[in-house]
């Protein structure tokens, strides 16, 4: 019989699950993050209106979710960014590599026909776990 070591991550410092999901699990040596958007937590309002706000907030939700779960954006390994419109792909690309400057993670980005709340954007990631982040209660 399985027994596997799966645990729940939540965090205040990223907003917080709107339905029947985790923001987090940490699930082995592997932290998998739901899709995060560019909102600011503990409201319902986007950081701003436009590609690089919403990208900044997305990753720096995306950061907070990690930290909580035992891991950090340097050993982020896989990422999907899913965009409202592909046009803005290079703005959100630029802000994107403030955050993944060396070593950046494999990546996906499709461009979807809608976002939660209109979002611009939305990040989900795949990060190791690491002893050196462990994992943290917030």
């Amino acid at each position: 019989m399985c027994s596997p070591d799966k645990t729940s991550v939540s965090t205040d410092r990223a907003p917080a699950a709107v339905g029947p999901y985790s923001q987090g699990v940490h699930a082995g040596e592997l932290v998998f993050t739901a899709g995060q958007l560019g909102l600011v937590p503990g409201t319902k309002e986007f950081a701003g209106p436009d590609i690089e706000s919403q990208t900044r907030q997305a990753l720096n939700n995306l950061k907070a979710v990690l930290e909580a779960g035992g891991s950090c954006l340097r050993h982020v390994v896989k990422t999907t960014v899913f965009l409202a419109d592909m046009s803005e792909f290079a703005r959100m690309n630029a802000v994107y590599a403030e955050f993944f400057a060396d070593e950046p993670p494999a990546r996906s980005a499709v461009q979807v026909a809608a976002l939660p709340l209109g979002g611009r954007v939305e990040i989900e990631a795949i990060g190791l776990a690491c002893a050196c982040h462990p994992t943290v209660d917030l």
